[in-house]
């Protein structure tokens, strides 16, 4: 009797040694192919160190964090190149798709508008949104006209029947500083002068 309770148990350990190997044989085959490129490689948190022309994406889920080495980095990131590691950084912005820097975004994600390197759900006041580029682009603001100029014929403003006289659209300081002013405009007309020159010019 003690005998067959022997092998009863000596086989049940044998069968649970089996099952822990197979586990072992399929979790360092699932390392390997999350470790594709990496020099150095954790069963935890995947790749750790990537070849020198590959960048390292970290991404969290809940409280853990995992590595994996990319040849590009994917939306939402850029890839900053360094000494030791490269990394694919993340987009500050969450509605930015690619950007050249943390804070400079270069595209943005659907329902938004690209403007100075933000994504902004409606343009700023002054631009316009351009849907095929997805980009708020300046509009032009023309400034006020000024008054009439003096009615002059070849520089004289005496001695001719008809004359002609000029205005200019004025371009504001602050409109010229950021740029979004129209170019300023001229525009004239026929105006009568008089007749005679004092003096009798």
């Amino acid at each position: 009797m003690q005998w067959i309770i022997f092998m009863l148990l000596l086989f049940i350990s044998s069968v649970e040694m089996l099952t822990q190997n197979r586990w072992k044989k399929q979790a360092s085959a699932g390392l390997l192919e999350n470790c594709t490129g990496c020099i150095l490689c954790s069963e935890d948190n995947g790749c750790i160190t990537c070849h020198h022309r590959l960048f390292l994406l970290i991404w969290r889920d809940g409280i853990r964090q995992y590595g994996m080495c990319v040849h590009t980095c994917p939306p939402g990131y850029f890839g900053v190149r360094g000494l030791e590691v490269n990394r694919c950084t993340k987009c500050r912005s969450p509605s930015c798709e690619s950007c050249f820097s943390r804070d400079f975004c270069m595209k943005c994600k659907d329902k938004f508008y690209l403007y100075k390197g933000q994504c902004f759900r409606q343009c700023p006041p002054g631009t316009a949104a351009q849907t095929g580029t997805r980009e708020c682009q300046e509009t032009c603001e023309p400034g006020p006209w000024s008054e009439w100029s003096a009615c002059t014929h070849e520089s004289r403003t005496c001695g001719c029947k008809w004359g002609v006289e000029t205005r200019v659209q004025e371009v504001p300081e602050a409109a010229r500083e950021e740029g979004n002013a129209c170019p300023a405009r001229l525009e004239t007309r026929r105006c009568r002068m008089k007749k005679h020159c004092p003096g009798g010019e």
